[in-house]
């Protein structure tokens, strides 16, 4: 099981030297992985007094791609994934792009988790369709790995017409994996299970998680595929229970079966980014 750690977005605050410094820090300390949530914008609530949203404008949220080309150049081992970027919301093509010449920049260690999202206050901002965001989402997975593997690429779906384009570079080791957020519903988990590479379960390791995942592997069978060729990806965190409830939470989960586990250290009352390196190293010491 590979272990990670989460980007503290909303806590990290604006110093490019503190992004720098938590991304250098989870790399020297073993953490295979640094995973990024993503909001390109946050509601005022002042003008929508009625938000309900976890984030508002007032959030820090790092653009994660932007964000994985400065890495790359200051890393030089750990994977970063995005866990998940809002794919309806943004262009198909330019994520395909983008993504790809972070990929490029970074040798090859970008890993794009993709979502559909809930916050309908940024598709208004971005211009896109907040209701059909679910089967758009599939059509957009099957572009951004055709552009990802062919130099030129005619195809015409619902959504989308490419009459022969393509990007350049292409990513260096073929296609960037794809894994998908959410899975609440039977339907969105079938579509996991059936396009891919890997799923981040938004549960807890209890007896729902593992139903849930039980779940998950019986539609990757019937949809002709191999559980164990589908990455899971839980996240533990130290504002459950601090680091005690971690661990617990982390050995459940690699019970259950799963390949990769975040470590958060938001919302955990810490004050600075150094307390949240020091927890980052706390942890790894206490996994061992």
């Amino acid at each position: 099981m590979k272990i990670g750690a989460v980007f503290p977005q909303t806590e990290i605050g604006a110093d490019p030297g503190a992004v720098r410094e938590f991304a250098q820090a989870a790399e020297e300390l073993g953490y295979a992985h640094l995973l990024f949530y993503d909001h390109v914008l946050g509601a005022d609530t002042r003008i929508r007094p009625d938000w309900q949203g976890p984030y508002s404008h007032e959030d820090t949220f790092h653009e994660p791609l932007v964000t994985f080309g400065y890495l790359a150049a200051l890393t030089s081992r750990i994977e970063l994934v995005t866990g998940v970027i809002i794919l309806p919301q943004r262009q198909t093509a330019l994520v395909a792009k983008q993504a790809a010449q972070a990929d490029v920049l970074s040798g090859g260690r970008i890993r794009l988790g993709v979502g559909v999202g809930w916050n309908p206050v940024e598709y208004e901002a971005l211009g896109e369709n907040f209701h059909d965001r679910g089967k758009r989402c599939e059509e957009q997975v099957d572009l951004l790995r055709a552009f990802w593997t062919n130099k030129s690429i005619e195809f015409r779906g619902r959504w989308h017409a490419i009459p022969g384009a393509g990007i350049k570079p292409l990513p260096p080791h073929g296609p960037i994996p794809i894994w998908f957020g959410g899975g609440r519903s039977d339907a969105v988990l079938r579509r996991i299970a059936r396009m891919g590479d890997g799923w981040f379960p938004q549960h807890q390791p209890d007896d729902e998680g593992k139903a849930r995942l039980d779940r998950f592997r019986e539609l990757i069978v019937e949809g002709g595929r191999r559980p164990e060729i589908v990455g899971v990806e839980a996240r533990v965190a130290l504002q459950r229970g601090g680091f005690d409830g971690a661990l617990r939470d982390l050995e459940a989960w690699r019970g259950l079966g799963a390949t990769h586990v975040s470590f958060g250290t938001m919302r955990a009352g810490l004050a600075s980014p150094a307390d949240h390196i020091a927890a980052l190293r706390r942890f790894k010491e206490e996994v061992g």
